[in-house]
């Protein structure tokens, strides 16, 4: 494959995973106005683009390899993402005074480095066979084993807040 086409494969994958939040996001805002097919649609359009983007990823070379080597990929990301990434989103949004901003990207930073324990866990687990249920937190990200907890460890959001991962 030319690098070009490798590019574009990369830019068409950003590209299909933004339009899936994002339709996913419009969704939600159209249930709470009360426009159920509306949000309906919505769901579909990004379950559609989530499969454009799964199919542009499966295309590139050298992004998905053994379930060992894609924890071990994760594992690095989120380690990067907490240490070399969020802290100058932070700072940015601190010295721009957007105060939601650096709250939102703190706790995604503190999230991230729960997710690499997660992902260090898990290998872990993979060895010894062992199933873990995981709770999401719906407002900060948040991920917890087990149970969910009375309340999110990082943005304090109430036990209903959590979804069941399956």
């Amino acid at each position: 494959m030319g690098e070009k086409t490798e590019k574009n494969l990369g830019y068409a994958f950003a590209a299909e995973s933004k339009a899936s939040a994002r339709n996913l996001a419009f969704a939600q805002k159209a249930e709470v106005e009360g426009y159920a097919q509306i949000a309906r649609l919505f769901r579909a359009v990004s379950e559609a683009e989530g499969v454009h983007a799964q199919r542009y990823l499966c295309l590139m070379r050298g992004k998905i390899g053994s379930t060992e080597e894609n924890l071990q990929a994760a594992f690095e990301n989120e380690i990067r993402a907490n240490v070399d990434e969020y802290p100058q989103l932070i700072q940015d949004a601190m010295n721009e005074g957007v105060a939601a901003v650096e709250k939102a990207f703190s706790q995604s930073r503190d999230v991230e480095s729960e997710h690499a324990e997660l992902y260090k866990r898990a290998m872990n687990d993979m060895l010894a066979e062992r199933e873990t249920p995981y709770f999401v937190c719906q407002v900060c990200g948040y991920i917890a084993e087990d149970a969910p907890p009375v309340n999110c460890p990082v943005c304090g959001a109430v036990k209903e807040k959590f979804k069941a991962v399956s």
